[in-house]
């Protein structure tokens, strides 16, 4: 038996690279310059050139990220953001922060991410929409090439809100790479993840690459010159050298990620769980691996008696916290609503051992066992 299991392990991701981490953090402490220096430049090309588009900003969290990318985009009040209920809140107050109001729309039962005939429903019933935000989630890509075509149709800006996806694509394209904007978060425990916050903008378009760089420090392009309004949102050196020493390891990671979630299918299968299934023609980086079931909140209880943390992501849609009661939305949201109950993630990060899955895996059949008599 295992002792603890927890859901992700930051610390362990630091100990198996920690030569490669303690290496930057010291060559940047050296260089003694700390903010937007040569590190951040490095990334920034680096990430860029990972994910297949011309330009990375990197700011100081994925939330600035968003709101940025709304705040380059012209998207403020008046305007409308059509976007999910069922993902961090961070999306959310992204959209507020720029001013603008969130449209909450229902997701698709199988891969809970944006469910385009649903997108084009709203866009129909509201017209002070500007953007569209598909988020996507646990590392399952969102539906780009059916939700591309409704918002190209329609001339509607979309920032695609990758803060689980780092290295998810559908054919040879990454998520990031779609939209007007990508935006990540390198939250620790994100598939790249930093030692503190950090986050990034990607895009093709150079003009909005100009202007991103710009608002997110003062709107300065010369110093001390304001020549907009902008704010501080600032990927520091330290958080770039690390994430420049994880990047070439993050296909690494995703891989093994692949595999312990092919371990839980095929052992949890017949099981009263419902499983993740995969994009048919791209690919999921299991940034969570989600299992669903009626019984969820009973499943949860028993991991939890044996040393394994499981997480619910999320357990209250965000249309019905106490923050965004109110906000507009397509009407009822059955299906983010019937996930919120019935969710839950079990533990998935590239260090988990075999030993470690293989205990989660018998709790869960010893548990499925006794329920059905």
């Amino acid at each position: 038996m295992q002792n603890n299991v927890p859901p992700a392990d930051s610390g362990a991701g630091y100990r198996a690279q920690k030569e490669m981490i303690d290496a930057a953090i010291a060559r940047v402490l050296s260089s003694g310059w700390y903010i937007l220096g040569k590190e951040v430049r490095a990334f920034e090309e680096e990430f860029a050139a990972f994910l297949g588009v011309r330009h990375v900003i990197g700011v100081g969290s994925g939330t600035d990220a968003l709101h940025l990318a709304l705040r380059v985009c012209d998207v403020g009040a008046g305007d409308e953001v059509i976007t999910v209920s069922h993902t961090a809140v961070a999306t959310v107050a992204a959209i507020e922060l720029a001013g603008a109001a969130p449209v909450f729309v229902d997701i698709d039962p199988i891969t809970y991410t944006l469910d385009p005939i649903e997108l084009a429903k709203a866009i129909k019933c509201h017209h002070r929409v500007k953007a569209v935000i598909p988020v996507h989630l646990y590392g399952h890509p969102a539906a780009m090439p059916e939700i591309s075509e409704i918002v190209r149709t329609n001339g509607l800006v979309m920032i695609e809100d990758c803060a689980q996806s780092h290295g998810a694509k559908i054919g040879e394209r990454m998520t990031g790479a779609w939209g007007d904007f990508g935006a990540f978060s390198f939250y620790p425990t994100k598939n790249l993840g930093a030692i503190g916050d950090g986050g990034a903008l990607a895009t093709d378009n150079s003009l909005f690459a100009e202007r991103a760089r710009a608002l997110r420090e003062y709107g300065w392009r010369e110093r001390y010159v304001s020549e907009m309004a902008g704010m501080n949102t600032r990927l520091d050196e330290l958080q770039a050298a690390i994430l420049r020493a994880k990047l070439p390891t993050l296909p690494i990671g995703n891989a093994r990620r692949a595999e312990l979630a092919m371990r839980y299918d095929v052992k949890l299968s017949g099981t009263a769980l419902s499983l993740p299934q995969r994009p048919g023609n791209g690919n999921h980086v299991f940034h969570q691996y989600v299992v669903r079931t009626t019984y969820r909140d009973a499943l949860r209880e028993c991991l939890k008696n044996n040393g394994i943390n499981a997480l619910i992501h999320y357990p209250m849609p965000v249309h019905l916290q106490p923050a965004y009661r109110g906000r507009v939305s397509t009407g009822d949201l059955p299906v983010t609503e019937c996930a919120a109950r019935e969710v839950l993630s079990l533990p998935m990060f590239p260090e988990l051992s075999q030993e470690q899955a293989d205990w989660i895996i018998e709790v869960i059949l010893g548990w499925d066992r006794m329920r059905q008599g």
